[in-house]
C-alpha cells in the first residue's frame, strides 16, 4: 500500500479478551502483532483492512470465541485525517524499528563469512551452517516486508544489508567449491591430470 492510497484506507478495529486464558492471550498477541497491529489501549488495536489480514483476523476472533473469550472486529474508517496520518506513521515506525534490527545483525554475519575465509576455512559444513543463518535473515525480512502496509523508509536499507549477506555468500560458496574439488571456479578448469586420481570403469553387467 503506497503512500498515495492512505487516502482510501479502511481499518479493522479490534477489541479481543481472552480471559485467564494465559497461553490464548500470548497466540492472540503475536498474532496481532505479526500483522503489525497498532495498538490503541490494551487489547484493542487497529489493522488496515487489506489482504489477506481481515481472513486472519476473523479466523483468530472465532478461535477466541470457541475458547470463551470475547472478540469483535469493526470496519471502520477515520473521519480525521490527521488522526490516520498519526496511526501509519506509528505502524511506519514500528517497522522502521524492525528493519533496523536485520541491519544491525548483518554485519556478523558478514564478518563471520571474512573470517572463515581467512582462516582457509570455506568448508561445505561452514557453507551450509552460512546457508541456513542466510535463510533466517530472508524469513525474517520476508515478514517485516508482509507487515509494512505504508512502506516504511527503512526498508530498503535492511534489503540492501540482506542483499550483501547474499553477495558475501556467493563468494564463501564459491571459495568452498574451489577448495573442495581443486578447480577453479573462476574458470571451471579441471584438476592437473597428473594429481588427479586414476579411474576405471568396472563393468558388473
Amino acid at each position: 500500500m503506497t503512500t498515495g492510497d492512505a487516502e482510501s484506507v479502511r481499518w479493522l478495529l479490534v477489541s479481543i479478551t481472552t480471559g485467564a486464558d494465559a497461553s490464548l492471550r500470548v497466540h492472540v498477541w503475536r498474532q496481532l502483532r505479526k500483522l503489525g497491529a497498532v495498538y490503541l489501549q490494551n487489547s484493542v488495536c487497529l489493522l488496515p483492512e487489506t489482504g489477506l489480514v481481515p481472513q486472519t483476523v476473523q479466523r483468530l476472533a472465532a478461535r477466541v470465541r470457541d475458547s470463551g473469550g470475547k472478540a469483535r472486529v469493526l470496519h471502520t474508517v477515520f473521519v480525521d485525517p490527521a488522526e490516520q496520518d498519526g496511526v501509519i506513521a506509528e505502524q511506519r515506525a514500528d517497522r522502521d524499528v524492525e528493519y533496523g534490527e536485520v541491519v544491525e545483525r548483518t554485519p556478523a554475519f558478514l564478518a563471520e563469512i571474512e573470517q572463515e575465509t581467512a582462516r582457509g576455512r570455506a568448508t561445505y559444513a561452514e557453507v551450509e551452517e552460512s546457508e541456513a543463518d542466510l535463510e533466517r535473515f530472508d524469513k525474517w525480512l520476508a515478514s517485516i516486508r508482509a507487515r509494512d502496509y505504508f512502506e516504511a523508509p527503512g526498508g530498503q536499507a535492511a534489503r540492501e544489508a540482506v542483499q550483501a549477506c547474499h553477495h558475501a555468500f556467493a563468494a564463501f560458496e564459491a571459495a568452498a567449491l574451489a577448495a573442495d574439488t581443486g578447480t577453479d571456479t573462476g574458470t571451471g578448469s579441471p584438476p592437473d591430470a597428473e594429481t588427479a586420481p586414476q579411474l576405471r570403469v568396472v563393468d558388473n553387467s
